[in-house]
């Protein structure tokens, strides 16, 4: 097909007018800049996008910092009170990129205002305060999505439709490991609020397990019982002010086996003290009929293998190059073999959520709900109380 040809085809199926979507955010920092990122790029890459995001308003407490935030990414308008960003008729899509403290109230109260909700992960610290937070967006009748932007990875979504297709028969196991480095004593990070129970909730086990909770329940089914550990290496830390020494309350690393509702065995681990992983978040799928596996420092690959597709002699695991126009999501970018990174996960997980919004279409089974979010709230949660009794826990949903 020609350039003129394409150009001429989208420009037909662009004719109609494109419906706009103001967003609220909440965040100026590592998630308000991902997000952002991809509400700016959605208009011209998702061609013709679902919804034309306009950025009205970005919220962060300080006002100096905030202020040049709205400048540097195009906001219309700053706001120093989320409650003040609310009420800004303006907003109807409300994300919240804030820390695990400042997920509930902010996103209760703009359901409670009408607005649709994108909230980073994890939901909530703990399942009751997702499900408060799930009661409140079922109640408002808001579209609801958490950012579980790994679902949105193409290989990902690829090993999801096989897995749907049958193509693995009977799933026997899911194993998976986060392993990051950047809280180990040689990087000095002092007692941030990752580090704080009443800020986060708890460490590695929503910062990373959230995400590994999730593409089990994505991938595989919903998880049943689970038998844990945690641990803490550095119990204090200096306090950012230079001030002193405050104590860490939240968990370093976890390990743990989990039993699904389908039968299969699991593994998750997570860490932030594996020196030389740098955000290498890995899993593997072993069925019946073959096997998967995906590494999250190499995102455009998916490793399978088939029983029985090869001679004895030549059978292994074989490596596939997730940029086809056929893969998921791949239409929006490059010709085959051009890779996409980590941040146009962001796009595919965004454009997703305003085209639910503007034509009424369900968030699930592909994006995270709140509902998504409170489930995996309550694996955490099963997990803690494991690792504390020391005995197999079963989840309560």
């Amino acid at each position: 097909m020609s350039e003129q040809t394409f150009t001429s085809m989208a420009a037909a199926r662009a004719q109609g007018a494109i419906p706009e979507i103001g967003v609220g955010m909440l965040g100026y920092a590592f998630m308000g800049k991902a997000h952002t990122n991809a509400y700016k790029k959605i208009p011209y890459l998702v061609y013709p996008p679902p919804a034309m995001p306009r950025l009205v308003a970005i919220c962060g407490r300080n006002e100096e910092a905030v202020a040049e935030a709205a400048r540097r990414y195009g906001y219309e308008t700053y706001y120093t009170d989320w409650r003040a960003m609310l009420e800004d008729e303006r907003v109807q899509l409300f994300d919240n990129g804030g820390p695990n403290d400042a997920h509930a109230e902010p996103c209760i109260l703009a359901a409670q205002a009408g607005k649709h909700i994108l909230c980073e992960k994890p939901l909530a610290r703990t399942a009751e305060e997702a499900r408060q937070m799930l009661d409140a967006v079922n109640q408002a009748g808001v579209k609801h999505m958490v950012a579980f932007n790994y679902r949105f990875v193409p290989a990902v979504r690829q090993a999801r439709a096989l897995i749907e297709s049958g193509a693995l028969g009977r799933i026997y196991h899911f194993r998976a490991i986060y392993p990051q480095e950047w809280i180990m004593p040689h990087y000095n990070t002092p007692l941030i609020w990752r580090l704080q129970k009443r800020h986060a909730g708890s460490g590695a086990l929503g910062d990373l397990g959230a995400h590994l909770i999730d593409l089990a329940r994505f991938l595989v089914g919903e998880i049943k019982s689970v038998s844990a550990m945690t641990r803490t290496f550095i119990t204090e830390r200096p306090l950012p002010d230079g001030s002193g020494m405050g104590s860490v309350d939240v968990d370093d690393a976890f390990a743990a086996v989990v039993e699904f509702e389908n039968g299969a065995l699991g593994t998750l681990e997570a860490t932030r003290f594996a020196a030389g992983s740098k955000n290498r978040q890995s899993w593997e799928v072993n069925g019946e009929k073959g096997s998967m596996r995906f590494n999250l420092e190499r995102l455009n690959e998916l490793e399978v293998f088939w029983v029985g597709e090869t001679p004895r002699e030549t059978q292994g695991f074989h490596n596939v190059l997730v940029t086809e126009g056929y893969h998921p999501w791949l239409e929006h970018w490059w010709p085959h073999g051009h890779i996409i990174g980590w941040e146009h996960t962001f796009v595919h997980e965004i454009a997703h959520l305003l085209d639910c919004i503007v034509n009424d279409r369900d968030v699930a089974p592909y994006g995270a709900t709140f509902e998504d979010g409170y489930r995996v709230a309550a694996v955490c949660d099963a997990i803690l109380e494991s690792a504390a009794t020391r005995r197999q826990v079963d989840v309560q949903y």
